[in-house]
């Protein structure tokens, strides 16, 4: 009996270990396979060649900010938030402005969906929704509902137990043609201590490039040392965060491991997350310390191989 209990035991580590970290209100979805990009650690791979050169270009003595929190901000939620659905949500079907390189759906949208900045906002209006049953993530930018049905930018559906990537050239719900959700710093995540993964941010200015795994560009600046989409950074190992608060003290970690993914133009240095009350926007505020100089460049080729 006790040998039993050892080998189910061992078998339930070996597959909790094969996936990413789970949302709470859908815990039968872990986010993607463990060698997911998004969940591979990055913190013994090599610097990337010119890695001082594009830190200089997005802004080594500009700082950090976490693009999330709690409460309120011009109205709407502090980050791009996450809406659970199940089986019997109804689907509805999206008109898309970009048509061409968004999966056409249906897509599972309640009236009740959650919109970044609110419903009333305006800006990129992402919309991330998880069907719990099916283990499907579906993301769409700029949602809005005009005339009685939904439009959008562009969408994309996501399969959580696999690592297939957009078409080469596709856009997604965001630039870089990669998923969201699994970009995010979840307040879930830093109340257990850890992140398990890399973290999403933008920066102003991109190359008309893209790397592994984005697909998809979106710039016509060709200058070499300009971040391409999805390049990948981290917070350099000797950077000293035991005086940082617990909740940067999480992030911080988990972008000393995992690093963060170049997936958007936008403010650099603008770290993702998804809102919750439960955040103290004062801890998350002192990442406001962290220069850009503190991080450096990963060459992730080793992880392709």
């Amino acid at each position: 009996m006790r040998i039993a209990a050892v080998a189910a035991l061992v078998a339930t580590i070996a597959v909790t270990a094969a996936w990413g970290s789970p949302l709470p209100p859908a815990k039968a979805c872990l986010l993607f396979p463990a060698d997911n990009a998004w969940n591979r650690r990055v913190d013994t791979l090599p610097v990337a060649r010119g890695s001082g050169a594009t830190v200089a270009t997005i802004g080594a003595t500009k700082t950090m900010h976490a693009d999330f929190g709690s409460g309120l901000w011009n109205g709407g939620p502090i980050g791009i938030p996450i809406t659970v659905v199940g089986k019997a949500q109804r689907k509805s079907t999206v008109r898309f402005e970009y048509a061409d390189e968004s999966d056409p759906g249906p897509y599972p949208i309640p009236a009740g969906v959650r919109i970044e900045g609110g419903a009333t906002a305006d800006g990129d209006r992402h919309a991330l929704i998880v069907d719990r049953d099916a283990c499907r993530l579906y993301e769409l930018y700029a949602l809005r509902r005009v005339g009685g049905r939904w439009t959008a930018g562009s969408g994309a559906i996501w399969n959580l137990r696999s690592n297939r990537l957009r078409p080469a050239g596709w856009t997604s719900a965001d630039a870089a043609g990669l998923p969201i959700l699994p970009g995010l710093a979840r307040y879930d995540e830093v109340a257990r201590g850890r992140i398990d993964h890399a973290l999403r941010f933008t920066v102003s200015h991109t190359q008309r490039a893209y790397i592994w795994p984005a697909r998809h560009f979106a710039s016509s600046l060709t200058d070499s040392t300009l971040p391409p989409m999805g390049a990948r950074l981290r917070l350099k190992r000797e950077f000293d965060i035991s005086g940082y608060p617990l909740q940067a003290r999480v992030v911080l970690q988990a972008l000393k491991e995992y690093g963060m993914i170049v997936a958007d133009n936008g403010s650099d240095w603008f770290v993702s997350g998804a809102p919750d009350p439960r955040w103290s926007n004062d801890d998350l505020h002192t990442l406001g310390r962290v220069p850009g100089s503190a991080f450096e460049v990963v060459d992730t080729s080793p992880l392709r191989n």
